[in-house]
């Protein structure tokens, strides 16, 4: 007797989705019996496809974890939503390794589409275009990403070598708390037990990481991701910058991050309203000055500039050259009506 393929294929493309299946569900959605489903069941276990039986009550079968991957079966848009995921990932910068990677399993998939499918999702990737240019960013290895991760959700100390970005290599003890992807950049950020201190590691600067014996306790109410963010407004440059602004907090906000900027709330009343504007204290840390006037006059707020002097005289020019341009449009428009 012929083997249904069709049959055992669905069955297959139905435990991958994951979970638990009863009998009576992959008879009913594969319009058989129970007897025809355990024969289609070893048909894959005959293939050396980890399947495993549950029994009990809420018993059936599902994918056991095998020593290799079984075959992958992807429908129209879940193998759109792979491709495109891998486009975007790769742009973005947050795929690991090289980008030989994505491109591979790319390859991979496209090889094995139908040819109608392979079509359409060529149609699609070759009319995408994308508004902001390919990230830079050089990505992580493999080998940093797992070991790493692996601490984070069992609580391990990690030793990592590490080069800072003026050349200088240190072997670094971390706690980790967690991993934080920002501006196409992946980071570890932890506590570093041999100075005291929360740290922020980008992981492209990491050569090597080991998990170390142990074990360690991440404090309350923790936020990797607002750490990291935190870390990187704090960071040292060459001018500290104090400003007073007027607004609310997403005002602000919209214009200066928290990976920019640091600002500080006044106390509030229990029944203040979040959205009122108030002078609000914001702190930032830049290598350059030249681009905080166009920011802060795309704010459209009233502010105060505490120090640096230097900024406030960039301030008035910017404010000149926009005088200056505005008066001469208006003479332009006079002469020409």
């Amino acid at each position: 007797m012929a083997r249904p393929t069709a049959h055992v294929l669905t069955l297959l493309e139905l435990l991958q989705s994951g979970g638990t299946r009863t009998v009576a569900e992959l008879a009913d959605r594969l319009g058989v019996d129970g007897r025809t489903v355990r024969r289609y069941v070893q048909h894959l276990i005959d293939l050396d496809v980890p399947v495993e039986s549950v029994r009990g009550r809420y018993g059936g079968y599902r994918l056991a974890a095998g020593y290799r991957l079984p075959p992958l079966m992807l429908n129209d848009d879940e193998a759109l939503a792979v491709l495109l995921g891998l486009i975007a990932g790769r742009r973005a910068g947050l795929l690991t390794a090289t980008g030989t990677a994505s491109e591979t399993a790319a390859a991979k998939i496209r090889r094995v589409l139908p040819e109608r499918l392979a079509r359409g999702l060529d149609a699609v990737l070759d009319s995408l275009a994308f508004t902001a240019p390919p990230g830079e960013a050089a990505a992580p290895e493999t080998a940093v990403v797992l070991p790493i991760a692996d601490a984070v959700r069992h609580h391990r100390p990690i030793s990592i070598r590490y080069t800072a970005a003026d050349g200088r290599r240190s072997e670094r003890t971390l706690h980790p708390y967690g991993l934080v992807a920002h501006n196409g950049r992946w980071y570890v950020t932890g506590a570093d037990p041999g100075i005291g201190e929360d740290r922020t590691f980008r992981l492209d600067r990491i050569e090597h990481a080991r998990t170390l014996p142990g074990s360690f306790e991440p404090p309350d109410g923790l936020d990797p991701a607002q750490r990291v963010l935190s870390g990187l407004a704090n960071a040292p440059y060459r001018h500290e910058v104090i400003l007073r602004i007027q607004g609310t907090v997403e005002q602000i906000r919209a214009r200066l991050p928290a990976s920019v900027a640091i600002m500080e709330e006044p106390p509030s009343t229990g029944d203040a309203d979040p959205g009122t504007e108030r002078w609000l204290r914001v702190e930032l840390r830049a290598e350059r000055l030249d681009w905080l006037p166009p920011v802060l006059a795309s704010l459209d707020r009233p502010f105060v500039i505490e120090r640096p002097d230097d900024l406030r005289g960039l301030v008035l020019a910017l404010a000149d050259r926009l005088a200056t341009s505005a008066h001469t449009d208006r003479l332009a428009h006079d002469r020409n009506p």
